[in-house]
């Protein structure tokens, strides 16, 4: 049986989406089977970054329905021999309910090694649906108060939804920015602030976020997808150190 885990976020604009993608070919350049699962009913996005947007025609909610197979939904990823992808619906009145997503979770972990939740951002019906068939957590922010803020309240939200193991990724890391603005002496002053234990940091990183947006893999030396590889060996339990530099 595979692992779940939500990918989420307080507040949307920190990359919650490029972290998931990230991983996700990070984790199939690995040797394993990957499944995205987009939870973002009405705006959709994985199918577009992940170079799948003109082979859809089912998404999760007619598996749901029962209006196809749920291999007649799952669509492989270019680029990335292993990654595949399950849509969300195109509208957002077709959300798939939270007690649904619990009977679903179990029968794709049948299949796949990991099955990647990526939340809507915020709290809303959307969030709990991802969160709660989801074994562990990955909480994305940016290291700005607002965004620290808004991962402490995420982290409560779990708690209360029964998901106990769950890390903070800090995304779009720009040292001299963060120096600069001095609202934090240091990244442990974002982790204190959070609450959250670090699980990996990723810098900003054009060139992840231009092959993201063409649905094309990143480059395999860009900065961030190095830190998101680094990530994806520690969610298989691999002890891998920080960097001495970000």
């Amino acid at each position: 049986m595979g692992m779940t885990t939500v990918i989420t976020s307080g507040k949307g604009g920190v990359g919650k989406s490029t972290v998931a993608v990230g991983l996700g070919r990070a984790l199939a350049q690995r040797g394993r089977r990957v499944l995205l699962v987009d939870c973002d009913a009405g705006l959709r996005s994985l199918d577009r970054m992940t170079g799948t947007e003109e082979e859809l025609v089912f998404d999760i909610s007619d598996v749901v329905y029962g209006r196809c197979a749920p291999v007649q939904a799952i669509y492989p990823c270019p680029g990335s021999e292993g990654l595949f992808l399950l849509p969300a619906p195109a509208s957002g009145d077709n959300m798939i309910r939270p007690a649904v997503m619990r009977r679903l979770a179990p029968l794709l972990r049948r299949y796949y090694d990991h099955v990647l939740f990526d939340s809507p951002a915020g709290v809303g019906a959307g969030f709990r649906s991802a969160a709660c068939a989801a074994q562990r957590a990955l909480i994305v922010c940016s290291p700005d108060p607002v965004c620290v803020r808004s991962a402490g309240s995420v982290r409560l939200l779990l708690e209360r939804l029964g998901v106990s193991d769950m890390t903070l990724v800090i995304n779009r890391f720009n040292d001299p920015l963060f120096t600069r603005t001095g609202v934090y002496s240091d990244l442990d002053g974002v982790i204190d602030a959070s609450g959250i234990q670090l699980f990996g940091v990723a810098p900003e990183d054009q060139a992840l976020a231009a092959a993201f947006c063409t649905g094309r893999p990143a480059p395999a030396d860009s900065p961030a997808m190095m830190a998101l590889s680094r990530m994806a060996a520690r969610l298989e339990g691999e002890a891998v150190p920080m960097p001495e530099r970000l």
